[in-house]
């Protein structure tokens, strides 16, 4: 009895030692290393392969176009837009605001459907670098996990220049606002005007079905109240 009970405090003993080991290892599996962002600018993106990967399937010979730009090179009208369509209490919230997913939790109650919308750019970055699509909980957790790693971290600027540096801006691999801003207007993403900002902040919700240019009533009417909120704020 006495034997079986020593064996049994060697085995937890082990587990124990093999748990705390693999813990480090588990923890970089699930969670890559964000403090690199501080310096160094992220090369494919997860949402990237996942979109190579989708084109691969269907047979299309895109390629993701990229230009990277630091955030003193793009106009403030576009930063501004930006904030006021995805993401209105950036400056001030810790990754994650809460009124805007209570309301988008109460929508999924609604509609029998689990999506989790009212994602912050800090939420909306995390899945870019490193998560699928997919809006499964346990997805959604690994996000929660990355966006407070990301906000910790990385200060507030650096958060925002990744995202317009990574954000997918068209349909055929149009990604980051300097080749979005290149592609749509002819020149770079310093020289964008109020008018233009306010378009492409307009269909990032969904680049590849809206375009900026197009005449469609969804990118006018949502670039219309980018724009006048803009001039109601004295940014135009």
């Amino acid at each position: 009895m006495k034997r079986a009970k020593r064996k049994s405090i060697k085995q937890k003993i082990v587990l124990l030692v093999i748990v705390i080991f693999a813990a480090p290892f588990l923890y970089s599996l699930f969670f890559p290393d964000v403090s690199s962002l501080k310096k160094e600018n992220p090369g494919k993106t997860a949402f990237m392969e996942y979109r190579e990967r989708e084109w691969k399937r269907e047979g299309k010979n895109y390629r993701i176009q990229q230009k990277w730009v630091p955030l003193s090179m793009v106009s403030p009208y576009l930063i501004k837009a930006v904030l006021i369509a995805e993401d209105d209490k950036f400056w001030s919230h810790e990754g994650f605001d809460y009124n805007a997913i209570q309301k988008a939790l109460e929508k999924d109650i609604k509609a029998k459907k689990f999506k989790l919308g009212g994602s912050t750019i800090s939420q909306q970055l995390a899945k870019n670098l490193f998560l699928s699509p997919s809006k499964n909980p346990v997805r959604k957790i690994r996000e929660a996990i990355l966006t407070w790693r990301i906000e910790t971290v990385l200060t507030k600027k650096r958060i925002l220049e990744l995202y317009l540096n990574v954000a997918e801006w068209g349909d055929r691999g149009i990604f980051g606002i300097e080749t979005a801003s290149w592609h749509y207007y002819g020149k770079p993403a310093a020289q964008l005007n109020p008018e233009e900002a306010a378009r492409l902040a307009s269909v990032l919700p969904n680049p590849r079905k809206y375009n900026p240019l197009s005449d469609s009533r969804y990118v006018a009417h949502r670039s219309n109240l980018i724009y006048n909120i803009m001039v109601r704020r004295g940014i135009v």
